[in-house]
């Protein structure tokens, strides 16, 4: 059974650290540095708040498939995107924390072209999970929806990201 443990709202560490990710340059630099496949796919953060985080990736030569739309693993890395700065950025405060993803399920429903944004609402839900597990020592998991659309607001693919996050002693 979960214990139920408080979690602040927004916190001067995540606050930072949505300022950091949101500049554009500091985001490619790190992406450069820790995500190179997500660099050159060309994912962008659009929004990140406590409570949720969009992340864009574009049709182009890089991301197309054969089929003339965006290549599936191009579109999970979006939406595991979307999921992980918000486990970045609950992580980022208190001590060490690891997260790792444990399983991934994804459901499409359109062909994927233009520009696609995946949105995560997961944040509350991950910051009570992390806080649980700085609390207790013991691990727990989270899973988290990205739900991705196109530019007319169709819904293209669901992705649902199961996130374990486990305090560092």
């Amino acid at each position: 059974m979960s214990q139920f443990v408080p979690v602040p709202v927004d916190t001067p560490q995540a606050a930072a650290f949505r300022r950091t990710i949101s500049n554009p340059l500091k985001l490619r630099l790190f992406m450069l540095r820790s995500l190179p496949m997500a660099y050159l796919a060309g994912l962008r953060i659009r929004e990140i708040t406590p409570e949720r985080a969009t992340v864009t990736v574009p049709f182009k030569y890089l991301t197309k498939n054969p089929f003339r739309s965006i290549y599936f693993a191009c579109l999970s890395m979006a939406a595991e995107m979307a999921s992980g700065v918000l486990s970045m950025m609950n992580t980022s405060n208190g001590g060490p924390v690891s997260m790792l993803v444990v399983g991934l399920e994804a459901e499409f429903s359109k062909k994927a072209v233009g520009l696609i944004a995946f949105t995560s609402e997961d944040g509350l839900r991950i910051a009570q999970a992390v806080a649980e597990s700085r609390a207790t020592g013991e691990g727990r998991t989270v899973v988290c929806t990205s739900t991705g659309t196109d530019e007319a607001g169709d819904t293209v693919a669901v992705f649902r990201i199961t996130w374990s996050f486990r305090a560092k002693k």
